[in-house]
């Protein structure tokens, strides 16, 4: 079994690990798109997550690692034997990294129905695919814009969606498909097409960490990784443990984070005066803010949330202007979001105003 670089000892790139985590805690987010040239840690850190999440509780012969808790999420099979009291044994697994092959053809994504045993006999043979294999876990798919067009459409679909319907012939076969969804590219080989970039959540543009202290630090990093794998995992095992604790708690505290009208308000006043495309960056910045928030330990929305989710899912929605970089385009949105921010405050009625604290983002990165 190969030893991962763990994710807490990547140096910098506190943005694409931060999209990263909110994805692992909210996986309904909708996947998370990595761009940037060769040697920045995109596939170190998607590897890494993984590595990371905590553990699950899966039944022990289901291969579609369907939740035990959750029997509406069942598949069929699993529907019938739990209806003719079938007691199931249920076993803790780690979270599976499933990569797909750029040459991926729909069939290995989605899976296979055998129709002739469905005409012949009446029964529903399904061979399960890579959506089947990921679910409840990390699917990984590296240049991704190498990809075939309606492949992508294909995981984005059920990314979004959380199930995977297969049919053929009339026969139908169903089956729960949610997974966190990173795709990486170096843009100098080709970019998606705008609809298709549309549909990932989030977006980070990562490029290579210029200060020299730093690299000197990914040089040692990597040195001592190489010199004994086993011995530096250890080393970095509690910052791991710690990270991947937040995370659960995280997960368990979301579904009680609230948002207030005064935080749509913001949120679609933000987009709207940015002349984005479409409502679903506005959905994708709420849901972004509230993992943010679950992740920084509170069970309320504030603007910090809203601004650190605008900047992971806005950038590549953004109609930007010829030679207008990423730190430009970041800066915009800030500036954009205060400025809305003060615009709420003056029509907000002194004694309906409740000031919120701003949090700094909370560092991701242990080293």
């Amino acid at each position: 079994m190969s030893v991962i670089f763990p994710f807490t000892a990547i140096v910098g790139q506190d943005r694409m690990k931060r999209a990263l985590i909110l994805n692992a805690i909210y996986p309904q987010i909708g996947g998370v798109l990595i761009r940037g040239e060769r040697g920045t840690a995109k596939s170190t850190a998607a590897r890494a997550l993984a590595a990371l999440l905590p553990e699950i509780e899966v039944i022990e012969d289901d291969p579609f690692s369907c939740d035990p808790h959750n029997p509406a999420a069942f598949t069929e099979d699993l529907k019938r034997r739990a209806a003719a009291g079938e007691v199931f044994k249920i076993v803790k697994r780690k979270t599976r990294f499933v990569n797909l092959p750029v040459s991926a053809t729909e069939d290995r994504v989605v899976g296979t129905l055998d129709i002739e045993k469905a005409i012949q006999k009446g029964e529903k043979h399904f061979e399960p695919g890579v959506l089947a294999m990921a679910n409840r876990g990390v699917l990984y798919v590296d240049e991704v814009n190498l990809l075939d067009d309606h492949v992508v459409d294909l995981l984005l679909d059920v990314a979004a969606m959380g199930v995977n319907v297969v049919e053929r012939e009339g026969v139908s076969f169903s089956h729960p498909a949610r997974f966190v969804l990173i795709g990486s590219m170096n843009p100098e080989e080709g970019d998606l097409r705008p609809q298709l970039l549309d549909r990932f959540a989030l977006c980070v543009d990562v490029v290579s960490i210029r200060d020299p202290k730093a690299r000197m630090t990914i040089l040692e990093r990597h040195l001592a990784f190489e010199a004994d794998p086993v011995g530096f995992v250890k080393e970095w095992e509690p910052y791991e443990r710690a990270l991947s604790q937040e995370i659960a708690d995280a997960r368990e505290r979301l579904p009680r984070v609230k948002h207030t009208q005064r935080d749509l308000a913001m949120i679609a006043n933000l987009v709207a005066s940015l002349g984005v495309d479409g409502h679903r960056a506005d959905l994708v910045i709420l849901k972004t803010a509230r993992a943010h928030a679950a992740f920084m330990g509170r069970e309320e929305v504030t603007e910090q949330d809203i601004l650190l989710a605008a900047e992971l899912a806005l950038p590549h929605r953004l109609k930007r202007h010829p030679f207008q970089d990423t730190e430009q385009a970041m800066a915009m949105l800030s500036e954009k979001l205060q400025q809305i921010e003060n615009q709420i405050q003056s029509h907000t009625p002194q004694n309906q105003h409740q000031p919120r604290p701003s949090d700094e983002a909370k560092k991701v990165r242990r080293g």
